[in-house]
């Protein structure tokens, strides 16, 4: 029982340092955006509707192709995707954040790409056809 316990308790502290390490490298993350919409907006399995929402790569210690879609507050991950790269439009001065697709009528037009402030490159979301 003694060994069970011990066992169990480096289980809790290998997944408490995990979790403390993920959580890290999203909150020291060098691209963050916050950005408004005016209309519902889709991403790969959501909709987001109306309102504001925090765009977001981890630090470089992890992957830079993924995104995380966040609340405002935070408090909901509305989204964590894997993204390709691409490049900033030609002839863009670097105000284009977001790139949308077509929907059909009534639908919530698909973020294609979010391009972070100061970036020459941006993240293409990827779909299921």
């Amino acid at each position: 029982m003694f060994r069970n316990l011990k066992i169990a308790a480096v289980g809790a502290l290998f997944l408490g340092l995990v979790v403390a390490v993920s959580t890290n490298a999203w909150s020291d993350s060098d691209h963050t955006n916050y950005l408004t919409f005016s209309r519902a907006v889709a991403l790969p399995g959501v909709e987001l509707a109306a309102g504001s929402y925090i765009f977001e790569t981890p630090s470089s210690a992890m992957s830079n192709s993924i995104v995380r879609v966040l609340s405002h507050d935070r408090k909901k991950v509305y989204v964590t995707a894997f993204t390709l790269d691409v490049q900033r439009p030609r002839g863009d001065d670097g105000k284009l954040l977001v790139s949308l697709g077509e929907a059909p009528a009534g639908a919530a037009r698909p973020i294609a790409a979010w391009f972070p402030i100061g970036e020459s490159v941006g993240h293409q979301f990827i779909y299921d056809r």
